[in-house]
């Protein structure tokens, strides 16, 4: 199993998009996908229709090791699963803290499924917690979506320190396998002088990471979203541009 994260160190920057549509999209080819919601806010649960029970475990129990990983599995369909998560979350920081190996644990508990999937998909957080260093401690590949504005590059940058400063403690042992810039604005054929400025300094500070064919600013994204289908199913193949690439960067 190869674990993507998708992590970002500021809200609006298109994780949860992006999680949601590239375990969707690994799915479609046929591949086994495990999706972990791990932000309290649980919005890629609620996304993929998520309605939690009182004894449906969560992200959390699964990294207090108070169930067995393989029971926390909210099998969505033959090849997709999830991993939910529930407000009450955000209450395993003080539990990563105090562990004293915060960063590996979730690594740790995802061990017992590595042969039956092929991809883990992780929604990181947008604060730098105990949960989002975790998540980005469990990456084999990391992507890093950051919107195409000064707030995106400022994302971008925090995000960048956070992932040198793991890789420094061995806490990080992956690889960066992209830049995503997030709602890059067109107007017609033409670029907005804003997006522009924003994705001619994301390469200037992306260290030599790739930066990857944008996300557009499309109100598609939302529609899909909110259907529960593919851009393609609407009509909209070309806006799934950039996660054609990812799978092929993959070996999709």
């Amino acid at each position: 199993m190869l674990t993507v994260t998708c992590a970002s160190l500021s809200g609006g920057q298109g994780k949860t998009t992006t999680a949601l549509f590239l375990g969707r999209s690994l799915a479609a080819r046929g591949k086994r996908v495990l999706m972990i919601d791990a932000d309290p806010q649980s919005s890629l649960s609620f996304y993929l229709g998520c309605e939690l029970s009182s004894e449906q475990a969560t992200l959390l129990e699964v990294l207090k090791k108070e169930v067995d990983v393989v029971d926390s599995l909210w099998n969505l369909d033959d090849r997709l699963a999830l991993i939910p998560a529930d407000d009450a979350l955000d209450s395993a920081q003080d539990f990563l803290a105090t562990s004293g190996m915060g960063a590996i644990v979730l690594r740790r508990r995802l061990s017992p499924l590595q042969d039956q999937f092929d991809f883990c998909v992780i929604d990181a957080p947008p604060q730098r917690s105990q949960l989002c260093m975790t998540s980005v401690g469990a990456a084999d590949q990391l992507l890093i979506p950051a919107e195409a504005s000064s707030k995106g590059l400022n994302s971008l940058l925090r995000t960048l320190d956070l992932v040198a400063e793991m890789s420094e403690v061995e806490a990080f042992q992956g690889q960066i396998l992209g830049i995503l810039p997030f709602r890059d604005r067109w107007l017609g054929r033409t670029q907005a002088k804003q997006s522009q400025k924003s994705l001619e300094s994301m390469q200037e500070v992306a260290a030599g990471h790739p930066i990857l064919p944008s996300i557009l600013e499309s109100e598609q994204f939302k529609k899909a979203i909110d259907q529960g289908v593919s851009l393609a199913a609407l009509g909209y193949a070309d806006l799934e541009y950039p996660f054609r690439t990812i799978l092929e960067k993959l070996g999709c």
